[in-house]
């Protein structure tokens, strides 16, 4: 007799595995929010020494 697939596991699998993409797609957000914020600022203050020559 064959055994019978488990659904709730690979239900719960792909869960797993979407939630994890979910977090890598933040993170990845993330990441390049603050390398444009962090340009920002450069070239903000580099604007304020222009600026005082």
């Amino acid at each position: 007799m064959a055994r019978k697939p488990n659904y709730g596991f690979q239900k719960q699998q792909q869960a797993i595995k979407k939630q994890k993409k979910r977090e890598e797609k933040a993170e990845k957000k993330r990441l390049r929010r603050e390398a444009a914020q962090e340009s920002d600022s450069q070239n903000e203050d580099v604007a304020a020494d222009d600026e005082v020559t």
